[in-house]
């Protein structure tokens, strides 16, 4: 990994210092580093919208644009794509300079902007047409079962890795009883917790 993305990491690290607001997941001199940043902005009526951004900087960055996904319980799957769309775009004006916190600013700074255009409301109809997905993009679903889990963290801690590694979107459900911890989607004890990736 290029000594300029080490700097970039420490500062990231000194910027996002919140409890939960940073986190790398993983890091490497062959795959570069993956790194989640929870931040929020402000929505259409003025609301905080959580987000969560994650970054893949490979090898070449910053030379090269780095991976990145969008997701928030707050914003449509089109919605964050169409936000994903902009920060590359503005990603590419930004090549050979440390861009991460940059991207930040952007998305905080221009969200409400970006959802209130026109284009973002026609790509989450787009979407939820059948005739947008084409056999070219891949779109796959898979369920995995994991029966009879002892330390439920270590497992969820993992699955999400395997995503990050993968760049999947999912979510993970518990069956049973709730615990106030976690929000519920759902009054029959089911547990969603949303998964920070997303399919290029």
């Amino acid at each position: 990994m290029a000594e300029a993305v080490r700097e970039e990491l420490s500062a990231l690290a000194a910027i996002f210092c919140g409890p939960r607001e940073w986190e790398v997941l993983s890091c490497s001199e062959t795959d570069g580093a993956v790194l989640r940043i929870h931040t929020t902005a402000e929505g259409l009526v003025g609301e905080d919208v959580p987000l969560a951004l994650v970054f893949h900087l490979p090898a070449g960055y910053p030379l090269c644009l780095p991976g990145i996904s969008v997701n928030s319980d707050r914003l449509t799957r089109a919605q964050c794509v169409t936000m994903k769309e902009k920060l590359l775009e503005e990603a590419g004006k930004l090549l050979s300079e440390p861009m991460v916190h940059e991207l930040v600013l952007w998305i905080q700074q221009n969200l409400r902007l970006v959802l209130s255009q026109p284009e973002t409301a026609s790509s989450s109809e787009k979407c939820a047409s059948p005739e947008s997905t084409t056999e070219d993009d891949g779109v796959w679903t898979t369920l995995l079962h994991l029966d009879h889990m002892r330390a439920r963290t270590k497992y969820v801690k993992a699955v999400e890795k395997w995503a990050s590694a993968l760049r999947l979107t999912g979510r993970l459900m518990f069956m049973g009883v709730p615990d106030s911890s976690e929000n519920l989607q759902s009054g029959r004890g089911l547990k969603w917790k949303e998964m920070q990736r997303e399919n290029d």
